[in-house]
């Protein structure tokens, strides 16, 4: 394709967004002429279910449930008078306290204000939050904001040492919709025990976003914490970012939150539209179908060329790879679906991945996120006129042409900056890609089946941990093997797992075991002492 062919085609099937200022760019991706005609039903009927689900149809077949995370945003569109009531009241209640907090009103114990803020969550409660607080956090902000997002107990140490004295003038905010997540129950105890060793009480400095009635709404007004506020069954983790989920960490940082609303209602709007050559959500779902022949075939490569959008490849990773990754399509049948989405940010990965993406297997799709803002204010000129964001745009074409000179395709989504408005945006605009994807190779995008499996998993190896300590205090110090022990607890179908939860036990001594022999699986020796 010759350059003027190439800019014609760039032309042709630029997407335009006008009311946010984005555009998204499909023509490095080599889908043929007829592609988009060819595809024409199927999409009209993915804009129909999506139609339906927004106007309160079960969405979410196996749990029976509407989704409605669509309503979050403009609560006017909820089907009822009652959902709308409690969306409101929500980012009511949410902006109100924020501002108690700032003001001094909510306040803590042994200190003026709280000017700190822990969230503890895991997955969809901690990855939305995150990413909206990284992008569009400062050292302005009105609270500084930390997180404690898995069950590694030197990650909670890291994350509460550094804290230290500033503890007792951190509020900590809870977020799990059940309460009954292992991984936030554990981060909710470690912070307590480490506000209780500085002599503080956590519930004076604890705020819980959970389910009506769930064990974690149980727990927190029972130990008389300051604050509930909601989660919904309408509302998956991964698209709760604008629910109390992120709304109330964001409100706490002192974001824009009014913007970041604004902004993924307008891409909603603009997402609706029942033109897909129009539809930038529409386009990144048939080019998605493209690349990977509607079976997932390609891995999706997200690429933002903008520090602040560092954790955009992680979070759309979650929001992609947990919807999108499903055995069943709707109608029972093996599918195996999903796209592997993986990334981190420009101009840094050109010096990591970007060789074998250039030259190596062309298993991938590229998605280049251009901002076109540099700073606030003049940059200095670093070579002859040119300035480090100059650099950072030519670093972004040029390996936009290197991947397009060996034939392996990429779209590029242009936005104006990196604000609260553009971040809503680009949250909206995946999340409804993600729904009309689903339709076209139709499978249900709103649960999780192997999430819920790798729970019952972990509990089950759980209860193997807790029969080889009883066996092991029961047996009186006589050392045993991995093999014997797994069959002493009727589990000699599951040695390796005996062996690795023993090695684990053996190397912390939270439990008393004591390893001794050689250092091969079977030669090693487990004891109490």
């Amino acid at each position: 394709m010759t350059e003027r062919e190439l800019w014609e085609r760039y032309q042709r099937h630029l997407c335009v967004v006008p009311s946010l200022g984005l555009t998204l760019d499909i023509s490095r991706m080599n889908f043929g002429a007829d592609f988009l005609d060819g595809m024409r039903s199927r999409m009209d009927a993915a804009f129909q279910a999506m139609d339906a689900l927004e106007k309160g149809a079960i969405a979410n077949p196996d749990e029976k449930r509407r989704v409605g995370h669509y309503w979050l945003r403009a609560p006017e569109l909820a089907p009822e008078a009652e959902l709308k009531t409690a969306i409101t009241d929500m980012q009511a209640q949410v902006a109100a306290f924020a501002k108690d907090v700032h003001a001094g009103k909510v306040k803590p114990v042994k200190a003026q204000k709280f000017t700190q803020v822990l969230i503890v969550g895991i997955g969809g409660s901690a990855l939305g939050p995150q990413l909206v607080a990284d992008a569009l956090g400062s050292g302005r902000d009105a609270m500084q904001v930390h997180f404690l997002d898995n069950t590694d107990p030197d990650g909670m140490d890291r994350v509460l040492n550094g804290l230290g004295e500033r503890l007792a003038e951190t509020l900590t905010v809870v977020i799990s919709k059940s309460g009954g997540t292992k991984e936030t129950r554990n981060g909710m105890l470690e912070a307590e025990a480490a506000y209780k060793q500085r002599g503080l009480d956590f519930g004076a400095h604890a705020v819980a976003v959970t389910g009506d009635g769930s064990e974690l709404d149980t727990y927190a007004k029972g130990h008389k914490w300051l604050r509930t506020f909601p989660m919904w069954d309408w509302v998956g983790g991964r698209t709760s970012v604008m629910s109390a989920v992120g709304l109330l960490p964001a409100w706490l940082q002192g974001l824009d939150v009014d913007g970041f609303l604004a902004g993924a209602k307008d891409m909603d709007a603009a997402t609706r539209v029942h033109d897909a050559a129009a539809n930038p959500a529409a386009l990144l779902a048939l080019m998605w179908f493209h690349a990977g022949g509607g079976k997932g075939q390609k891995d999706m490569v997200i690429l933002p060329y903008k520090d602040r959008l560092m954790l955009m490849s992680k979070y759309l990773q979650q929001l992609v790879m947990e919807s999108l990754g499903k055995e069943l399509a709707l109608d029972g049948k093996v599918v195996n679906q999903g796209i592997a989405v993986y990334g981190n940010k420009g101009s840094t990965d050109q010096h990591a991945y970007v060789q074998q993406l250039r030259e190596g297997v062309n298993n991938f799709f590229a998605t280049f996120v251009e901002v076109l803002k540099d700073r606030d204010g003049k940059s200095l000129a670093v070579e002859g006129e040119n300035t480090s964001g100059d650099y950072l745009l030519g670093f972004l074409l040029g390996t936009r042409r290197a991947l397009f000179e060996k034939g392996r395709e990429s779209m590029t989504l242009t936005v104006p900056d990196v604000s609260a408005r553009t971040v809503g945006a680009l949250i909206a605009l995946y999340e409804r890609a993600v729904g009309l994807y689903a339709s076209l190779v139709n499978i249900n995008a709103y649960h999780q089946p192997g999430v819920e499996a790798g729970k019952k998993a972990a509990g089950r190896v759980l209860e193997l941990q807790g029969k080889l300590l009883s066996k092991l205090k029961a047996a009186k110090a006589e050392a045993r093997s991995a093999d014997q022990l797994a069959q002493d607890i009727g589990a000699a179908d599951e040695v390796e797992t005996v062996f690795k939860l023993l090695q684990h036990l053996s190397a912390n001594g939270d439990h008393g075991v004591k390893r001794s022999g050689g250092v091969r699986p079977a030669e090693a020796r487990f004891q109490s002492v």
